[in-house]
Order: structure tokens, then sequence, then C-alpha cells
């Protein structure tokens, strides 16, 4: 038996485990057992050309109330209605949005005398068909959800739809629902394949237009069958709002493509854009990626509260367009290198997207050709930036600086109108980033023409925060840089003595001008770390100021273990009923950098599953020095006492500690790195 991701097993959350051999739980946002981090195998075949009711044609586009609310008394009649307002009054329904689904906790927790579903009259005291009459005078549709159980995934047990598939359609053809979500919790041991065709058929029986949302988790390989079943299935478990979950769980889908199309669509689950636990880069990576993918585009932050950036990411019509290109190409891995991926995916215009994901913590230089994304030979070719909303021209590369964690996303087509563009230019730092307060770095920056036609009054400028000497050492500007060719420009960065250790922003910018005298404005932001060299001797680690950290679930805690989702909320570290003063807790998939000034010889540590989790968990650790592995576990399970590790990092200027999942997903996966120490 598979079990539960960490954050629902808590008796706080919406999932419990039942006593039932189906108590794997999914979301109505919850989270479900995770498949492997590592890309899936590809699949053989092509699933059928669309579903058989011919509906969501393009991937649904909508809201969903569960990552924000999850059973929340917020979640509402009232709330249901103000979200249907939002997307008319901030154009989002004109952006393409159309449904306003909800989750778990709609209903009473018992059926009527005569086996009927009725509202919680709390929630929703005019019923489920006056909100959805609302919601169908704004122009828009309505969602609902439940289980192909006996119960529901909530912990109060609402009822299910196993047994009831054709009175419980009825009803929802009958209050005018538009999509169904079916979760998979309290199935009894069913057959997935029967659970889902039943409801399909019931469904269809209506005679309704209901599109249809298979939410199985993806443990029954729903893309190898349910093409012909439902509209759209989970591939993967519950995402959670932070980088490591969305990371992952994009891991799991990139490797589908073959699977989707036009009426029936991989589903990475809702998006998280707007709920605070990322970055507004990290949102617009999620976002971009989950274009890309042909994923469904269902809004999981609450609209009442989002932020103007949210709504600027949430309706970005060029990148909407992406994901709703009717030709339903979901988008292919061409390489992902040391985290520089890249990813295209076809249009019916014969363009190509091309996305330049970067995984990894700092800047990196992502690159591709027009011939690797698809495209025929052509002299040159237009380039359109779809978060920067510019137009450019290549001589055939495709190519960026990508921020750390940071997604450009280029729509790249054969037009023989290219040289109406300026040239693309690619913005480009060579040299560290770390830099001691008070002491000089050299960084060296480049400024290269990717068009077919020149760059003239091409200008560099480097900037950083307040108080930093940032001096050039050669030229910073030249009349002309032909295709190819860069303007390079070497400079000294000195932050202030005193300087706290941390993450600082350095912007490169370029202006130059197009054969017709256009003139081109560009930057890119870098982050430089004032680090401090460790003291000599033996340290412990989570006394050190880190470089970076990402981490599956929560933030990584020092000295206790990693605990749920907020700060401070771990325990004493503990493996195999040993306890730990000192150490890291983390959460699968994690990683956590150090500065080690190359002074420093050996890193050690005592590493296992914590014992917060009783029996589950499976975890790998990894140590690297300077980008290579230098020391790894085998997979370790809360079955194991804490197990050594020792990595020679002799020379190295950064130390980065990874947890994989031990390639079963990350159900649980709560790692100690306990009495965690280098020396130096």
């Amino acid at each position: 038996m598979r079990h539960l991701p960490t954050r629902t097993t808590r008796t706080s959350h919406r999932r419990v485990i039942g006593a039932l051999a189906a108590g794997l739980l999914c979301t109505a946002g919850a989270a479900a057992p995770a498949v492997a981090d590592s890309p899936a195998p590809a699949v053989a075949t092509a699933a059928a050309p669309q579903s058989g009711n011919g509906l969501a044609l393009t991937p649904p586009m909508g809201f969903n109330n569960w990552n924000s609310t999850h059973c929340r008394a917020e979640f509402n009649e009232s709330m249901v209605k103000g979200i249907a307002d939002i997307f008319v009054e901030k154009g989002l329904k004109d952006a393409g949005y159309q449904y306003v689904n909800l989750d778990d906790c709609w209903a009473k927790p018992q059926r009527d005398a005569d086996g009927k579903l009725e509202a919680d009259p709390v929630r929703f005291p005019n019923g489920i068909k006056a909100v959805a009459d609302y919601v169908h005078s704004k122009g828009l549709k309505l969602g609902i959800y439940t289980s192909a159980g006996t119960k529901t995934c909530d912990s109060v047990g609402l009822p299910g739809a196993l047994g009831h598939e054709y009175s419980d359609a009825q009803q929802f053809a009958d209050w005018g629902v538009d999509y169904l979500k079916y979760d998979n919790c309290n199935n009894q041991g069913v057959d997935a394949k029967l659970r889902y065709t039943t409801m399909r058929d019931a469904l269809e029986a209506t005679g309704r237009p209901i599109v249809y949302s298979i939410c199985e988790w993806g443990e029954n390989k729903p893309w190898e069958w349910a093409a012909d079943v439902g509209n759209l299935w989970r591939t993967t478990g519950d995402i959670s709002d932070s980088w490591g979950s969305m990371l992952s769980i994009m891991k799991q889908n990139l490797p589908l493509a073959s699977a989707a199309g036009p009426g029936h669509w991989n589903d990475p689950d809702m998006l998280e854009v707007g709920n605070g636990g990322m970055t507004d880069t990290e949102y617009r990576t999620h976002f971009s990626m989950w274009s890309v993918m042909s994923a469904p585009l269902l809004i999981g932050s609450d609209l009442r509260k989002a932020t103007p950036e949210t709504f600027e990411i949430l309706s970005n019509r060029e990148v909407v367009a992406v994901d709703q290109d009717p030709l339903g190409k979901q988008g292919t891995v061409l390489s992902s290198t040391d985290g520089r991926w890249v990813v295209a995916k076809e249009m019916r215009d014969g363009s190509r997207v091309v996305a330049l994901f970067n995984e990894s913590g700092s800047a990196q230089r992502i690159t591709t050709t027009a011939k690797a994304a698809g495209l025929p030979r052509a002299a040159a070719y237009t380039m359109r930036d779809l978060w920067e909303h510019a137009t450019y021209n290549t001589a055939g590369t495709i190519s960026a600086t990508v921020p750390a964690h940071g997604t450009v996303l280029l729509r790249v087509a054969a037009d023989r109108k290219w040289a109406a563009h300026p040239p693309a230019v690619e913005l480009g730092l060579n040299g560290s980033p770390l830099v001691e307060a008070g002491r000089t770095a050299p960084l060296t920056t480049t400024v290269t023409d990717l068009g077919r036609t020149p760059a003239t009054k091409v200008s560099a400028a480097l900037t950083g925060p307040s108080g930093w000497q940032i001096k050039p050492l050669s030229p910073t500007g030249s009349a002309t840089v032909p295709t190819g060719k860069a303007l390079t420009t070497r400079w000294q960065v000195t932050p202030p003595a005193g300087t706290a250790t941390g993450t600082y922003d350095l912007t490169l910018s370029a202006q130059y001008r197009s054969p017709a005298g256009t003139r081109v404005r560009s930057s890119v932001p870098f982050q430089a770390h004032v680090v401090v060299a460790p003291p000599a001797g033996s340290s412990y680690l989570s006394d050190l100021p880190q470089l970076s950290s990402s981490n599956g679930w929560g933030p990584v805690e020092k000295d206790t273990s990693n605990g749920e989702s907020n700060a401070g909320d771990g325990n004493p570290l503990t493996i195999g009923g040993t306890v730990f003063a000192k150490g890291l807790g983390v959460h699968a998939q994690s990683a956590v950098e150090f500065y080690a000034a190359g002074a420093c010889s050996a890193v050690t540590a005592q590493v296992g599953v914590d014992d917060e989790k009783g029996a589950k968990g499976t975890v790998a650790f990894e140590i690297w020095a300077d980008g290579t592995k230098v020391a790894s576990t085998g997979v370790l399970t809360n079955a194991m006492a804490a197990q050594p590790i020792t990595a020679d990092v002799s020379g190295a200027q950064v130390v980065r500690l990874v947890v994989t999942d031990g390639g079963d997903g990350v159900d649980s996966d709560h790692a100690d790195w306990a009495d965690l120490r280098m020396g130096c």
C-alpha cells in the first residue's frame, strides 16, 4: 500500500487514511501518492484523437478553490460568486477562463431520504443550482467535485458517488453543472477503469455536456487508457505551493506528451500562482511550463486577494495562447543537462514555442537552435519573447541567460518578414557571483548578437545595490556587433566592508540599435552572494549561512525535523530512535548549498528518514562539490537506523546537499541531515 504525502497525514488537514484498502487520497486538491521524480517512461503509442464527448478540445481554463481554501469556512457561496465577478471584471473571462469549480466540502455529510446529495446549508444556503445560475449569468460555467468511492477525501466523510453514479450525474446535470472532478478516495478496491468508466456513462446518459476530470493520481497510468473515458486525467499526486513540489510534478508530466491532445489532456494538477509560497519568477515558470505542457489552467489562488503581479501572470494572453493552441500538442523535452531545460511545442501555425527553463539556483545560459526545435531551414527567423512582449530576428540560435528558477518563453517562426525586427541579443555573465564583503571579485559580461542583422551603437551597464563599487576594466560600448559576435566587458565588483551575508541583485543592461535605427533596451537579473569563509576547524553546517535552499514541503529547518508546511513546526531530529541535537530537517526533493571557499576538506553526517513519519518515507542523500557528486547513499527507509555519509570536498567553493525521493515519489519523505559537520 502506498502512502499519503506528508501534508495530508495531519488531522487538521482534509484527508485521513481510512481502514479501506482504498484510503490513498488525492486532492480535492489533496495530495496523493506521487510517482518517482525522475521522468517516467515515454508513452509508447498516442491515445485516441479526442474523448468521445467532444468537449475540452483545448485544455480547460478556470478556477478551483482547493489550493487557497481547502475546507475552511471561507469556501462558500459568496466566494464562488465573487470569483465569477472577478473573472469578468479583471478580464480573465476574455482571456479564456470559463470554469468556476467547487472542490470538496460543498455537500452535507448525509444524503437525503431519497438518496440525493444536498448542499451544505451554511456554505451554500441557496443550493448549487442557484450558484450555477449566477455563474451562467456571467457567461461562465460551473464545476463540481465528488469521489469515485463511498466517501470523498475530506476527513468528515462526505458522500461519494460509488454506487450512485447515475443518480448523482443526473443531479449534477439538473443543477446545471458543466464540469466534474472525480476523485479516488475510499474506492473499496474496485477497479479504477470500471469506476471511472461507469461515471463516464452516467454523465453521457444525462444528455448534458459535462467536462469529465479524472483524479486518480496517476496510479493506474490513465494516460494509457483514459482517452476515451475522460477529458483530462491527473498524472501525479497533489501539488503544493512550493518550488520543490511544482518541479517534481512538472518532471513527472513532461514525458507523457504523446498521450495528450484535443479532448484528452494530461493534468499535472491546479495552479498555485499567487498563493505566496513561490516567487513571481517561479510562478512565471509554473505558468509557462503548464502552458507548454498543454495542461489545464485552473487558478488555485483566492483572486479576491490577488496582487497585480498575480493577475499579470494569469492574464498573459500570449502565454495562454500557447496552452490553448488548437493543434493540442504537448511540448516535448529537447534537453535537460545540469538543470538547463529546453522544451519545444509545435503550434498550429507552424511556429514553435521554446521554453528555456533554469532549474538551478544560479543564472545559466540555455541554448538550442531553430532546427532542433523542429523549424524548417530559413535565412533567419522571427522570435517573440512572450513575457517581455518584444519581437526580434535570429539567425537560428535560440538562447538566453535565464535567471535562477526562471523561464524564458519564446515563439519562433520561419517568417519572411524577419528583417522588420531588430536583432536578438543575449546578455551573459561569466565568473563566480560569490564575493566576500570588502573584497573585489572579477566578473565578465557579454552582449552577443544572435540576429541575422548587426547590432549597432551597443553599450552595456552593470548595476548593483547602493554602496557597491562596480567598475569596468574594459570598454562598455561598441559601434557594431556583427552576427555571432559579442561585446565583452570585464568588471570589478566590490561590496562594502561589513555587508551582511546573503543574496543581492545585480542587473546587466544593454542598449543597441537595429540597422533601421530602432532603439532596443534589454536587461537580465543576476544574483551575487555575499559570503563569509567558514571558520577553521569543524563546524555544524546548520550554524553556517546557506547560499540557497529549495525544499519539497515547507522550509528547510535548522536543528529540527521538517514537520509540516510552516517554519518551526518540526520536532527533534530523530532517526531510528536516536535523537540528534544538530542538523537540518528537509523534505525530498531538496537541495541546500553552502560556501566552502576552497578551504574545507570533508563533510560528514548521520542521515535517514525522520521517525515522525512512522513507517513511511524513502529517500536518498547526495553530497556535491562544485557540481560533482562526491558521495551518496542508497535508498534509505524509516525502518533503518541513521547511516553515516562522508564526502571529500577539498578545494570546493560550493558544497551542495541533495535529498531525492528514493524513486517512489515524495510521500512522507522527511529526511534528516543529523550531526552535519564540515571540516575546514
